[in-house]
């Protein structure tokens, strides 16, 4: 957990607070964060908070609609992604000074029509100016105690999931921070969703779970730091990522394996199944009309081993790119050249 810088900033963080004695998880352990609830002794809360200003600030996110739906979707996903029953949510909405009518009226139509689609209400909030737009969105829920979804718990054979198709965040991103027109990948086309229907059947099959909010190989990295156990990723790309972004690969010469390697997800849940219960898993995810994609499985070796073009295997060192941001300092052009150049290090389509 250490080589991740990321993680050492959290920690250092955490280390300033005290621990409440109702909470039950600990920190990297779930995706929200769980407590006792008053009276109700087989339900826990599940609260989370997320804030959206990076995306705005590199300029990934330039409608106000995509801002406000994001800003509701990456924190109802953390609720998903421990098996929540989503209760409602509140945001603060700070803005620059003097900014249009239009901004605001966007940036709100995306929390609400985000809300809606979920079946959630934002309660309330606050309100702020700063130089640049920085929406926060606090979603609470409540879980049955005993069935809680969380990140650590994987075992050596279980069977690895995502709960759809990828790959359209990181075709956004690298769309914009790499110059392209708006036209290559268009913004309105990025509406991901919060899983909280897979969450809810998978209290019953999987071992563990995470969301994918920073994209699907840095969300096995984490995993497999917090188990101790590794991945064989051994699902193809025209099983694994969207029709919409297999095309823009193929318009833009982008390599396959960039497009699940980038930090910007789309918030699908990544879990576990124990192999006796994958058939029951499946047969449950037909019935409700649910479509996910088998990844590969988990296995002893710490590591996340990805087919390579030459039809080999390699051990894929994701703290690279985990940390990749933090050396660049803010250098886009530099970020996206050294992350292609890993994946031909590699050897990876």
């Amino acid at each position: 957990m250490d080589a991740i810088r990321e993680n050492l900033v959290i920690d250092a963080w955490a280390r300033r607070f005290r621990r409440s004695p109702d909470q039950h998880n600990e920190p990297h352990e779930t995706d929200a964060e769980l407590v006792e609830l008053p009276g109700e002794p087989e339900r826990l809360l599940a609260v989370t908070v997320d804030t959206v200003c990076e995306e705005i600030a590199h300029g990934v996110y330039r409608e106000p609609h995509t801002m406000g739906w994001v800003t509701a979707v990456s924190s109802l996903s953390d609720l998903a992604a421990v098996g929540a029953d989503p209760v409602g949510m509140v945001v603060s909405v700070a803005t620059p000074p003097g900014v249009d009518e239009g901004f605001v009226r966007g940036v709100a139509e995306g929390l609400e029509y985000a809300c809606r689609a979920h079946g959630v209400f934002v309660l309330g909030g606050d309100t702020n100016e700063s130089a640049t737009a920085s929406l926060t969105a606090c979603s609470v829920g409540q879980v049955p105690k005993e069935r809680v979804l969380r990140r650590k718990g994987a075992s050596v054979g279980d069977a690895v999931f995502l709960s759809g198709q990828a790959g359209s965040g990181n075709a956004l991103g690298l769309a914009r921070l790499g110059g392209m027109s708006d036209d290559v990948f268009p913004e309105s086309g990025y509406r991901p969703t919060a899983e909280i229907a897979m969450g809810r059947l998978l209290r019953g099959f999987a071992s563990s779970c995470m969301d994918t909010s920073d994209g699907v190989l840095t969300t096995l990295d984490q995993m497999m730091r917090l188990n101790g156990t590794g991945f064989v990723v051994d699902c193809d790309c025209g099983r694994l990522l969207a029709p919409e972004v297999l095309e823009f690969c193929k318009a833009n010469g982008t390599p396959h394996w960039l497009m699940a390697a980038g930090p910007h997800g789309e918030f699908r849940l990544l879990f576990t199944v124990p192999p006796e219960k994958v058939a029951g898993f499946l047969a449950a995810t037909q019935r409700e009309g649910l479509a996910p994609v088998s990844l590969g499985t988990v296995q002893e070796k710490e590591a996340v081993t990805m087919s390579t073009t030459a039809g080999g295997t390699v051990d894929v060192d994701i703290a690279r790119l985990r940390n990749l941001l933090f050396e660049v300092e803010g250098d886009m052009e530099r970020y996206v050249r050294e992350f292609v150049a890993a994946g031909k290090d590699w050897g990876l389509d």
